[in-house]
């Protein structure tokens, strides 16, 4: 019996994506997977319907769950309130309740100098990963504060190291992280548990960067001081899971930083 059994977990970005060893090679799909173990319902948003097609049909198949995967991209000119409102009513409407917020989506163009960037990818950054958690916050406010749930978001090194060539991936980050600590103070009376997450996992998209470019991954990605990069599920999937369990929540407002499986809280 799992520890989530009946709870409602919303993932976004929890589109499925695998490595060549068939493991989960994407944060959103190694949190979904680490939810689905322990029974949770899902709820996974993205803007690729087939990636949340297949995550549905494997986390199903494998885990016994019910998934609801629900097209929805926070974007620049389009109706982002009224977007994340209907995923929470989705939601709600369709298992009872939101127990957990997870907000993982983000988008961004890196390796562009700061002097380089243009407005459109600045607003790409900050809408898919900011304005993102902020809508879907305010969306299943109501329903984290009847369940005495749990938010956690998704920040980066990128703004707390600097990281050349991310600047508006860096700023969206930081003020993501900015976001947490006023929710986990302002939502603390509610009984709600807020958290940010600053990962640093092996996913397919590194794993296909160090096939098709191995020169410039030699040079550019630099292996954690542990000798390995964390496991989308196991280390970040895994910590989620633990974050939001009622008998085992970290002090809320906390920021949790993974390096190769290491938890740390600067």
């Amino acid at each position: 019996m799992g520890h989530f059994n009946g709870k409602t977990v919303i993932i976004t970005g929890g589109g499925r994506a695998v490595l060549e060893n068939g493991k989960a090679g994407s944060i959103g799909y190694g949190i979904a997977t680490a939810y689905a173990k322990e029974g949770a319902n899902i709820v996974i948003t993205g803007r690729n319907v087939k990636k949340l097609e297949d995550a549905k049909e494997e986390l199903e198949r494998l885990y016994g769950v019910k998934v609801l995967p629900v097209q929805a991209d926070i974007a620049n000119g389009s109706d982002n309130a009224a977007i994340a409102k209907s995923v929470a009513e989705k939601a709600a409407e369709t298992f009872g309740g939101i127990d957990v917020l997870i907000n993982n989506a983000q988008a961004s163009a890196s390796g562009v100098t700061l002097a380089a960037h243009t407005t459109e990818q600045f607003d790409l950054a900050v809408y898919s990963g900011l304005y993102a958690a902020f809508y879907y916050m305010q969306a299943c406010y109501p329903y984290l504060k009847e369940s005495k749930g749990s938010v956690i978001n998704f920040a980066s090194g990128a703004g707390l190291f600097g990281n050349y060539g991310q600047c508006a991936y860096a700023a969206a980050k930081e003020g993501i992280r900015g976001l947490t600590r006023v929710a986990a103070t302002e939502w603390a009376p509610d009984g709600i548990n807020v958290n940010v997450v600053c990962p640093l996992a092996w996913t397919s998209q590194l794993e296909n960067f160090q096939k098709a470019y191995p020169e410039a991954y030699k040079a550019n990605v630099h292996t954690p001081p542990m000798g390995f990069f964390g496991d989308p599920e196991e280390n970040i999937g895994r910590v989620c899971v633990q974050l939001a369990h009622p008998d085992f929540k970290y002090m809320t407002g906390e920021t949790i930083t993974l390096e190769g499986g290491l938890g740390m809280r600067p």
